[in-house]
This record gives structure tokens, sequence and C-alpha cells, in this order.
């Protein structure tokens, strides 16, 4: 059983059809259909074990599917290379990653600023704006390996919204924070869909968190209803 596309209103930024991945012959999740507007904040739920991050990781073609269609913005992903995939990523896309995934060499500010320095747009203001609307003021210069898990979300958080993409894609982005960090997280991401018109898919265990989207579907083994 499949399940219908889910759809806001307003143009759509990201069109998913009967998106499947498979191991063999065993599915990771399938018959997946899913529209997100821009400026929609969509939340997806389920039980551990049932490809909500794989799902994600498909959606920022970080990872391959079986079989469907992703699309952002009308461009097909499945038609791209490596390459351009990359490019795309580099333009269009923020991905909060639930493992960090920060530089080690690179301080905080360096860590944040990348995104910007890798499409030639440094830009110290924007990084430091960031860094204070997650909390780091006074943190500029210190390296991962100075700063706690949940100091580390924070990075990744700002990173991730530094060069303002139109697709923002987070897997438990309030998982290593405290209710107080979470709910200044969930601001940022709800303002992110809000006013710069991004469609921002969030993967997440938190009912709290899920409660802040527009929609909340759930992914089960048929799809996402």
């Amino acid at each position: 059983m499949t399940a219908a596309p889910h759809t806001a209103a307003g143009p759509v930024a990201l069109a998913v059809r009967e998106l499947a991945k498979r191991y063999g012959s065993t599915p990771v999740f399938q018959g997946v259909n899913l529209d997100v507007a821009a400026g929609e904040f969509v939340a997806i739920v389920g039980e551990s074990g049932v490809g909500k991050s794989s799902l994600l990781n498909c959606l920022a073609g970080l990872d391959s599917w079986s079989e469907g269609q992703i699309r952002h913005q009308g461009l097909d992903l499945s038609t791209m290379d490596e390459s351009q995939l990359a490019m795309w990523r580099r333009q269009h896309l923020g991905f909060v990653f639930q493992a960090f995934h920060v530089l080690p060499h690179l301080d905080v500010a360096q860590n944040v600023g990348l995104p910007l320095l890798l499409l030639n747009r440094p830009d110290p203001r924007r990084v430091q704006q960031m860094l204070d609307a997650v909390g780091l003021h006074g943190m500029e210069q210190r390296l991962p390996a100075e700063l706690s898990g949940g100091q580390l979300q924070r990075v990744a958080i700002a990173r991730a919204l530094v060069h303002r993409p139109g697709l923002l894609l987070a897997d438990e982005p309030t998982g290593n924070l405290d209710p107080s960090t979470a709910g200044q997280v969930m601001d940022l991401l709800q303002s992110q869909a809000r006013d710069t018109g991004a469609a921002v898919v969030l993967v997440t265990h938190s009912q709290a968190a899920a409660n802040r989207a527009d929609r909340v579907l759930l992914l089960t083994a048929d799809g996402c209803r």
C-alpha cells in the first residue's frame, strides 16, 4: 500500500514520488510520496529502524534509492551525477546531521562560515549573526574538541542555516540540546521556513519538536501518511 502525496498550499519545492530504498530484497522504506511547499515546515516521525534517516539522506542526494523520483524546484536529482549533486547541495541545501560532522581542524566560526566560503560569498557578519542566534557568542575561536555535544549540535545548525538554503533537512536537531536551547533551535527552523521561504523537513523522535511543524507525517513500512 502506498500513501498519496501530502501537499500544502503554495508552490511545491520538494516533490517525492514512489520512493523506495532496499538492501537486496529487504526494504528500508517504500512507497513514499510527499510534497513540501516553499515556506512549509514538515516533521517526519516513526519508529526506530523504519528508515527516517535513510530517507533524509536520499532527499539530500547523499544516498542512492532503489526506485522513485525526487525533484527539487523542478530538478530531478536522479538525473544528476555526483559532481552535479555536490553543486546542487552547495547552492540549495542545508543539512543538520545527527552526528554533527563538523571539521575538527576548523574553529567554530570557520565551520559555520564554510558553506559561504564554498560559494565564494564569505560574510563574517552573517556568521556572527548565526552564532549569536544559536547561543554560541564568544566561542568563535574554539575548536570542536573543546565543545560539548549540545554546542556541537548548535554549530551544525548554524552551519546549515548560514547560506539561507532553499531546502533544509534536519536529522534529530534537538536530540543533544536542553529544552530551552531546543526551543530556540525550533524557533530558528520555523523562521527559516517563514522568512526565507525554505522548504524544511525535520526527522525527529521528539513530540515537542514535531508539534512545532506545520504538518506531521508518520513514516511506516508502507510510506508516509
